[in-house]
């Protein structure tokens, strides 16, 4: 390892002290400009810090289960010891930190309790850690968790030493993206996953790696983080930092929290033109276009935006902990609402909220002052939640992939339609070895009805797993709804399709489509990812007709049938042996 320069060494060992008394702020001070050269020169020639993944891994969703929690103890000591209380509940807390006796004593002063609390005593410049702290993948799924670590962002290097030192506290695996040509300079405030290949960043990911392509970007992060789609949407204009974990949140693998302004407030336009550029060019990673949950970016204690010198306050940069999700607060007459908006979105999760009114006017709040280990045993759950369903004898299937490294033993849908009474529960059966998918059916419910439940299985070693995590006090729901009952959009469909033969699918397919009168249709076929592989039938169709695919050439795996005319859409998913 080569030594810094000394001039260069002081500089970034005093950072603090020049940027502010107490912290490094969020984004980064003129100062900091002009030693970003230098740093990337040194960071990039630590050649102890070097590896390379050796087999395909997946970067795991804030969502699924974690081992730990880590933050950095250093300023905003009140947020950070409410964090530590909540999330102490749900797992280990790493709290990095210079003098593990003086954070005992403060959290001990203020009734929080030590249990399940670690300190690693490890050099760092600042507090936020989501950008300079350590990120999860799998290989083969589920099986070993590393760690991955790319360039910080800042010219801090005690700050981007730090996940080596979680490294060395957990003995995990660690993965360095810092030399060429695998080196990137990242923030983790700037990503997130759906946990199956679909990454979303801002394009500042690749403003600051301008010497390489956004292919070359691509390349590195389906090595390093398994990411095989990888969205980037506009910078904000008053997003000093350019995160995008200050607007929106993948609440699960099809569902986006969106922060809202009123109309034409500050970042308002262009968070709504990024949200359709995605809903209009890219699915979910079950095929279907995303949800979109609301949820409203307040103004400060002055009733003013970012666009008029207010701060950035912001509801979505909020952290998992397992069965519980920390949430900024800021004004109960804000509050109130962003955290019915929460309870509704998670129902049964535990949602604390914390008060980062001081913090927010670095521009960061929760989730940017805390990063997960993710768990080191995972039993992996992923679920399409079901739609509400026409009333019929017919009865509900649930899909779900599950997967853990020593097999599924047993899986079940527990079920219930009311929430006073106890779940029933059906087995699932493994339906498709090489996607690992079970299914289960709910047995037909009376019309009116509402079905609550969720998933559980249990692994050959001997791990039970719910999904959602919180189940049974978390659930998800559909209703059961007549004819006379469904909306004049739905009501107004007026092609059907009936099921697709053979499915399993290896060869001919047929898809029946009918269609009351003389309708224009576009038929296509999409991967797993929402990326179109073919156009199937682009033509008028009236009455019933039979549209047909080969699908001999196809990788063995889900696919989705997407019929469309010039109003409506409907998916259908079919698996290729």
């Amino acid at each position: 390892m080569r030594i810094l320069p000394v001039l260069l060494y002081l500089q970034l060992a005093f950072m603090p002290f020049l940027v502010s008394a107490q912290f490094p702020q969020h984004k980064m001070t003129e100062q900091e400009k002009l030693l970003m050269p230098q740093y990337l020169r040194e960071a990039r020639s630590h050649s102890n810090r070097f590896s390379v993944p050796f087999s395909a891994v997946r970067a795991s969703a804030e969502w699924e289960e974690i081992d730990a929690l880590t933050i950095t103890w250093t300023g905003f000591q009140s947020i950070l010891k409410e964090i530590v209380r909540a999330a102490a509940v749900e797992t280990r807390v790493i709290i990095v930190c210079s003098d593990s006796n003086t954070v005992k004593n403060y959290l001990t002063s203020n009734g929080v309790s030590l249990t399940n609390t670690e300190y690693l005593i490890a050099p760092f410049n600042s507090i936020w850690c989501r950008d300079y702290g350590q990120w999860n993948v799998y290989t083969n799924d589920v099986d070993t968790l590393a760690l991955v670590d790319w360039i910080y962002n800042r010219p801090r290097a005690k700050d981007d030493s730090v996940p080596a030192s979680v490294q060395r506290h957990t003995g995990l695996p660690m993965y360095t993206m810092t030399q060429a040509p695998f080196d990137l300079v990242h923030t983790g405030g700037n990503f997130m996953t759906d946990g199956w290949g679909t990454g979303f960043s801002s394009r500042l990911i690749l403003d600051e790696n301008s010497g390489k392509t956004e292919s070359e970007i691509d390349s590195l992060m389906h090595r390093f983080m398994g990411i095989n789609r990888y969205i980037k949407m506009s910078n904000l204009p008053y997003d000093q930092i350019h995160h995008i974990d200050m607007h929106m949140k993948l609440l699960d693998e099809e569902t986006i929290l969106v922060g809202e302004y009123p109309p034409g407030v500050a970042d308002g336009p262009q968070i709504e033109a990024n949200l359709q550029y995605v809903l209009n060019n890219f699915n979910s990673v079950f095929g279907t276009p995303y949800k979109v949950i609301r949820i409203p970016m307040p103004p400060d204690n002055f009733n003013a935006y970012p666009n008029t010198g207010g701060d950035y306050r912001t509801y979505t940069n909020a952290t998992f902990v397992n069965k519980t999700v920390l949430v900024p607060t800021y004004e109960e007459r804000h509050d109130t609402t962003a955290l019915r908006i929460w309870r509704e979105s998670l129902p049964g999760y535990n949602i604390v909220g914390i008060n980062c009114n001081s913090i927010i006017p670095s521009l960061g709040a929760i989730h940017c002052i805390t990063k997960e280990v993710a768990s080191s045993d995972p039993l992996l759950i992923s679920h399409q939640a079901y739609r509400d369903a026409i009333a019929s004898t017919s009865a509900y299937q649930i899909d779900s992939r599950i997967l853990h490294r020593s097999g599924i033993s047993s899986a079940n849908v527990w079920y219930r339609t009311d929430t006073t009474q106890l779940y029933s529960s059906v087995a699932m059966t493994l339906t498709d070895t090489l996607l690992n998918l079970w299914t289960g059916f709910i047995p037909q419910q009376n019309p009116g009805s509402t079905v609550y439940y969720y998933i559980e299985a249990s692994s050959i070693s001997g791990k039970t797993q719910t999904r959602p995590l919180p189940a049974p006090a978390a659930y998800w729901k559909f209703n059961i709804i007549l004819n006379t009952e469904i909306n004049n959009s739905i009501s107004s469909v007026i092609f059907e399709v009936a099921d697709i033969f053979p499915n399993p699918s290896k060869g001919i397919t047929c898809i029946p489509v009918q269609s009351e009168n003389i309708r224009q249709f576009e038929v296509g076929l999409y991967n797993i990812h929402g990326q179109k592989i073919s156009d199937i039938f682009t033509g008028q169709i009236s009455g019933e007709k039979k549209l047909f695919f080969d699908s001999r050439e196809l990788a063995s795996g889900v696919y989705f049938i997407r019929i469309q005319d010039l109003e409506h859409s409907i998916l259908k998913k079919i698996i290729v042996r």
